[in-house]
């Protein structure tokens, strides 16, 4: 199966065929990964500038770290909201109103006079973590389990190129304008995203006019079901291993082997490699394998990644080379489990895809932002790159451990 095939899974949402910059039809495959793109791009381009702008706004180093984790902790609250007003008003709506917050707040960080400032501002900015759990409820609108793993696999895989490039861009940004010009870049491209999102993405969302209580009516169906809550685990604690390397990677690459920005940004683009090898290979085999074969081959990716990377911390092997390069094969893992864990959990009650989404988006984006914060208050120069692995490791414990109550309740119920 290759992207247009993909593409042709949306043509089966009640029979429209996705047309570009058409309001009327389905948003077209492109769309959808631009969408996750600047999310997956507000995330990480500015990680290599952190000791810069700490500098800039003379204050410490592990304040700055809090502009990732206030941004991990707010898309977290505001994804419990967005899920259900997406079911209720439609993605389209959610989705253009949070892109329009995101672009103010993107303009902000540039003004911000102090790193308080700053902060609220960078907080601002999680708004367009809406379009990651939003593109993922649209695929789900339109196509059903399999498929729709398949699919977001080919939507993530285009995100995944944004982890891959983002720090370097960023790297190279900070080196030539100064660490201003991430968040210029984040600011153009979020204008652009939401005209683009106003143009082509029509409403994938069957809306029923019935009121908040009556909505709620279905919500316990979700909520106690152990397959849904076995898929959101395993998604959380998934990406927690990503979260967790995202909060405590720049501290090991700058305090402890000495890397540049741009060295820095280059390293981290190993991640975004594997994590995009991952996600081909899930749009096109998940179908085939169906999504706990692939969740199960992932997490075991990940521990021979981590394994390695424990090795080469123990050893020395490698310097920098040894600690960053077996993130490549954890990428890998990452890429294989998220398509699938994510269409697992929007599949268990379809018709609250949107409330899915949110929910277990605030449940991996908080758990992501505790565990970032977590990685970078424990590392420091004695300890060495040691926290960073033993958190990771009882991240992906929690994983496996996950997948394997959704497989215990699928043999309960015949599935």
């Amino acid at each position: 199966m290759d992207t247009a095939r993909a593409q042709q899974y949306a043509c089966e949402m009640n029979g429209s065929t996705p047309k570009f910059l058409d309001r009327n039809s389905p948003p077209h495959l492109a769309t959808l990964i631009l969408l996750s793109g600047v999310s997956a791009l507000s995330m990480n381009v500015f990680l290599p500038s952190l000791p810069n702008m700490a500098e800039y706004f003379d204050t410490d180093y592990r304040l700055m770290q809090l502009s990732v984790s206030v941004y991990l902790g707010f898309s977290a609250l505001l994804q419990l909201a967005i899920g259900p007003l997406s079911d209720r008003y439609g993605r389209r709506n959610i989705l253009l109103v949070s892109l329009v917050i995101f672009c103010i707040a993107s303009f902000g960080t540039l003004v911000a006079p102090n790193a308080a400032t700053f902060l609220v501002f960078r907080m601002l900015q999680a708004a367009v973590a809406t379009s990651m759990a939003l593109s993922r409820a649209i695929v789900r609108d339109m196509v059903d389990e399999d498929k729709a793993a398949s699919m977001i696999a080919y939507v993530t895989l285009g995100m995944s190129i944004v982890p891959m490039i983002g720090p370097i861009i960023g790297g190279a940004l900070d080196e030539v304008f100064g660490w201003k010009a991430s968040f210029a870049l984040l600011a153009v491209l979020g204008v652009m995203v939401t005209w683009l999102t106003w143009a082509d993405l029509g409403e994938t969302m069957d809306r029923k006019e019935t009121s908040f209580r009556e909505q709620m009516r279905d919500y316990p169906e979700l909520l106690t079901s152990p397959r849904f809550w076995g898929f959101v685990l395993c998604t959380a604690f998934a990406s927690g291993v990503f979260f967790a390397y995202l909060g405590g990677a720049p501290f090991i690459g700058t305090v402890l082997y000495d890397l540049s920005a741009s060295e820095l940004g280059m390293y981290f683009g190993t991640t975004g490699l594997g994590y995009g090898l991952g996600n081909y290979l899930s749009g096109r085999y998940s179908t085939r394998m169906g999504v706990i074969r692939m969740i199960v081959l992932g997490n075991l990716a990940m521990a021979g990644g981590i394994a390695l990377q424990a090795l080469c911390v123990a050893t020395g092997w490698g310097g920098a080379a040894g600690f960053f390069v077996p993130f490549l094969l954890v990428g890998v893992g990452n890429g294989l489990v998220l398509p699938n864990s994510n269409a697992g959990m929007l599949s268990v009650r379809p018709q609250l895809a949107g409330t899915a989404a949110g929910l277990g988006g605030a449940i991996m984006i908080g758990g992501g932002a505790a565990l970032s914060a977590l990685s970078g208050a424990w590392l420091t120069e004695e300890t060495g790159a040691w926290p960073l692995l033993v958190i990771m490791g009882a991240s992906l414990l929690g994983s496996f451990l996950a997948i394997l109550l959704v497989i215990r309740r699928n043999r309960q119920l015949g599935l």
